[in-house]
C-alpha cells in the first residue's frame, strides 16, 4: 500500500464523514460486546441476551454504513476502478467487511443457543471468543480507517 501510493497516478481518496459514524457504531458493538461477555460471565440472563441484540445490531449497522458509504463514493464517481487508492480502500473496507460477516454468524450460532434455553454458562465460550473478535476486528478497523484517512 505504502510503494504503491509512491507513484504518479495516486490520488487519495476523500473518504465520507459517513465512515466516521460506522467507527462509532463499530466501538459501541465492541464496548456492547463486553459488556455482554461480563453478564455472560456472571451468569446475569437478563443482560446477556439483550446485549447480544445490542451488539449484533450496532455491527448490522456498521456494515450497512459501509455499504451506504460505497454507494456514496461510487455515486460521486468514485468507484472500485477510478484509481488505485479507490481499489485499495474498496478492497481493504470490503475483507474487513467480510470478516465482520463471519464474526456475525458466530453471534448469530450464540444468539440462537441462548434464544432456545440454553443457560448464559453453555454460550458463555462462544461469546467471550466474540468479543475478542469484535476488539480485535475494531483495532484492525482502526489502524486501517487511520491509515486510509492519512493517504
Amino acid at each position: 500500500y505504502s510503494e504503491r501510493m509512491e507513484l504518479g497516478d495516486w490520488v487519495p481518496l476523500g473518504e465520507p464523514m459517513l465512515l466516521w459514524v460506522n467507527t462509532a457504531m463499530l466501538v459501541l458493538a465492541s464496548v456492547a460486546f463486553q459488556w455482554t461477555r461480563n453478564a455472560a460471565v456472571d451468569g446475569i440472563r437478563g443482560r446477556v441476551i439483550p446485549g447480544m441484540f445490542l451488539s449484533g445490531a450496532l455491527t448490522i449497522a456498521f456494515v450497512a454504513g459501509q455499504l451506504a458509504a460505497w454507494k456514496m463514493l461510487t455515486d460521486a464517481g468514485q468507484g472500485v476502478t477510478g484509481s488505485p487508492a479507490n481499489g485499495f480502500f474498496y478492497l481493504m473496507t470490503g475483507a474487513h467487511a467480510l470478516h465482520i460477516l463471519g464474526g456475525l454468524y458466530v453471534w448469530a450460532r450464540a444468539l440462537v443457543r441462548l434464544l432456545t434455553g440454553r443457560e448464559p454458562a453453555a454460550v458463555r465460550q462462544s461469546i467471550e471468543l466474540c468479543t475478542v473478535y469484535w476488539h480485535f476486528l475494531l483495532v484492525v478497523w482502526l489502524v486501517m480507517f487511520g491509515l486510509l484517512l492519512s493517504t
